[in-house]
């Protein structure tokens, strides 16, 4: 595992951007259907409003109002989520626009201020359990809390037509360089040659590439290409993160990735998820 980070003061940059673009939405555009299944971009900013409150209330302010019982797996933890956030969203439907914007704006700002008073080093109440860890640093938190800002908010500027402010290299290269410490826990199942390479390589104008190599029992992230890849998947940067977030649909997603040399290694990237599913 490679340590992961994103600097801070993206936060505030990014939790800008999301009041800005809502401000200037119509009435009309905030019930727009987006790729986050079935909501509509007020769902989502309306989850994102959850996103706020419960991390300020739980780690901030150690308070948790509704615990889960009957936790035995992770797909009892993901039952227990996914009402939790099924729940707020079908609230939030009472909330104005005026309202749900006033309240993002308060909270973001605390929120973002709670990310910058905590040391990366230390340990993280809440696992990233997508790449595979059962504990991880506040530093590996932080940078998941950013992917999950990045990828809702770009959802919305996807149904908007305003999508690309986030693909600035500054903003969409944290959240890609996060996500793709997913690698090597869904490719810990598959078994290949050692010393075989897989390069994931996301395109112009992103132009960066993250490197899998296998060991003889499983595989390692890398940041050095010393040997020839088996296997090369390059992908579009407008593809790359709704892949990743099962941001849909994407219709024929193969068609969506192009892959040289060993197919069944390259197709594996289709499974990997950098979200709890």
């Amino acid at each position: 595992m490679i340590t992961q980070t994103v600097s801070k003061d993206l936060f505030f940059a990014l939790d800008h951007m999301l009041i800005e673009v809502l401000n200037g939405l119509s009435l009309s555009e905030w019930e727009l259907p987006t790729v986050a299944g079935t909501w509509t971009v007020k769902d989502i900013a309306g989850h994102l409003l959850d996103g706020n409150i419960r991390s300020l209330s739980m780690l901030r302010d150690h308070y948790q109002g509704e615990k889960p019982s009957n936790i035995q797996n992770y797909g009892d933890l993901m039952v227990f989520l996914n009402k939790l956030n099924d729940d707020w969203v079908t609230a939030m439907r009472r909330m104005s626009p005026t309202v749900l914007i006033d309240m993002l704006s308060n909270t973001g700002m605390e929120y973002c201020q709670y990310i910058l008073s905590l040391d990366v080093d230390e340990k993280s109440v809440f696992s990233v359990a997508w790449a595979g860890e059962d504990q991880s640093t506040n530093g590996f938190h932080i940078a998941r809390e950013y992917t999950e800002k990045w990828h809702h908010q770009q959802q919305i500027r996807l149904a908007v037509g305003q999508e690309a402010a986030l693909y600035d290299k500054k903003f969409y290269l944290p959240y890609l360089d996060t996500s793709m410490q997913a690698l090597p826990h869904f490719y810990r199942d598959v078994i290949g040659e050692k010393d075989d390479v897989i390069v994931v390589e996301i395109s112009e104008p992103i132009n960066e590439k993250w490197i899998l190599i296998y060991d003889g029992k499983s595989w390692q992230l890398s940041k050095n290409l010393t040997k020839i890849p088996t296997t090369k998947v390059s992908i579009d940067p407008s593809k790359a993160w709704r892949i990743m977030t099962s941001s849909k649909p994407l219709e024929n997603v193969r068609h969506h990735i192009n892959i040289e040399g060993n197919e069944r290694l390259g197709e594996k990237f289709l499974e990997v998820r950098a979200v709890m599913v």
